[in-house]
């Protein structure tokens, strides 16, 4: 279940941020407050995906989803293209997740 209430953070985290970008330093009204709720869900849900995953493996896999999610966002919807080395650095980020997620022995809490 852990694993599920990470999955909401990361596509609750990628949606606030996304509106963040959108709501230009916050002088827009309706994506600034699709930040603040989406930002809200995304933490109470990696709360609690705290319960039943390591708080490190939770927070790497959080973050090297959401940031490859965000690049893909940024590219498709708000034309910011990343470049080859960017690429590159967001492929070592999936591996490292793939890594964490799939190989390390501390996916669960004892």
């Amino acid at each position: 279940m852990g694993y599920l209430y990470l999955a909401v953070a990361i596509l609750a985290e990628v949606v606030a941020t996304s509106a963040l970008n959108a709501s230009q330093g916050f002088t827009r009204l309706w994506p600034s407050v699709v930040t603040v709720v989406g930002y809200s869900i995304a933490f109470y849900a990696l709360s609690l995906t705290l319960r039943t995953v390591p708080m490190g493996i939770a927070y790497a896999v959080w973050a090297g989803v959401g940031i490859v999610l965000i690049a893909l966002v940024g590219a498709l919807f708000f034309r910011q293209q990343p470049d080859l080395p960017a690429v590159i650095g967001m492929a070592f980020i999936v591996l490292g997740v793939v890594l964490v997620t799939f190989v390390s022995r501390t996916m669960h809490i004892e």
